[in-house]
């Protein structure tokens, strides 16, 4: 478990899930181009079936095709986690069991409920039948925005007892001071989910972030978050100054479908995604077209 904790930071990408065809079926030789590509990148680690990979569309059979493609092609170079989503405690705990037994995974990146907005105690209950469900870490996401509710310092302490919590991915609506209380009164290690925010986070004593923006040079975010580690702020602020206009525009329409219309400029994946998700916007992708281009050329000394 200690192995997981120490490996839990750094820049971890939620893998989108490349579609082909006009019946947008799982594209798996781009998903093997893709990890291939980001591993090459020098990223920390992957989540597959996060919300950036359109997991709400995909079923049952399909995750694990896709998982055992991510993990076959990864050959244990970098961690591999699964995204866990659910208002049903029951049938989460079902699921993060069935990865668990069939898959030789790292661990799960786990939601609070959705829709229902529990109280705290509820919480807490719903994130400790997951954890008896499996001896695998779990990571705890915050993002009340898209749940409904949030998960209170109080109750981050009380999870933070049982060493199979290992860190937070906090997508709090960008609330500084409440990512400052958890990185200041919690064992856990706090990844920044905003992505504009990750420079802060890492100023703030994060441990890095989970980041869909991250598909697209990898490389600078992991050197900005290293720069900062360093105390050389100066040329990590010239990084965050760089992405942050790139950053706006892969958030400017819902997500993740800036990202892949980028990465299929890239030549990396086709530009599908399935309902109820439409793809970016010809405005948008004039927009990414020439940021890009000003993205990837970027160099630092």
């Amino acid at each position: 478990m200690t192995a997981l904790i120490n490996r839990f930071q750094g820049i971890w990408i939620p893998l989108v899930t490349p579609f082909h065809g006009q019946d947008n079926r799982l594209d798996l030789e781009a998903v093997k181009k893709l990890v291939i590509h980001l591993i090459n990148q020098g990223i920390d680690g992957l989540i597959v079936g996060a919300t950036t990979g359109e997991s709400a569309t995909l079923t049952h059979a399909e995750h694990n095709e896709l998982l055992k493609v991510v993990l076959d092609t990864v050959k244990d170079q970098v961690p591999v986690m699964v995204g866990i989503s659910g208002s049903d405690t029951v049938e989460v705990a079902k699921n993060i069991k069935h990865y668990s037994n069939h898959f030789e995974i790292s661990g799960f990146l786990m939601s609070a409920p959705a829709y229902v907005r529990p109280s705290q105690q509820g919480i807490i209950h719903h994130f400790e039948a997951a954890a008896a469900a499996t001896d695998l870490p779990i990571a705890i996401y915050n993002i009340p925005y898209r749940t409904g509710v949030n998960i209170e310092l109080a109750t981050l302490q009380h999870l933070s007892r049982n060493p199979q919590f290992v860190a937070v991915k906090e997508s709090g609506n960008g609330d500084i001071s409440q990512l400052n209380d958890q990185i200041s009164h919690t064992s856990l290690n706090i990844l920044s989910g905003e992505d504009s925010i990750i420079f802060v986070c890492s100023c703030l004593g994060g441990q890095g972030a989970i980041s869909a923006a991250a598909h697209i040079r990898p490389d600078l975010y992991k050197k900005m978050h290293e720069l900062i580690g360093e105390g050389n702020l100066v040329k990590a602020r010239q990084i965050n100054d760089a992405l942050q206009p790139f950053i706006h525009l892969l958030f400017s329409e819902p997500n993740p479908a800036p990202v892949k219309a980028a990465l299929s400029i890239m030549g990396l994946i086709q530009d599908n995604v399935r309902l109820p998700m439409t793809v970016a916007s010809p405005e948008l992708k004039a927009k990414l077209d020439v940021a890009l281009a000003k993205i990837l050329a970027f160099n630092i000394d």
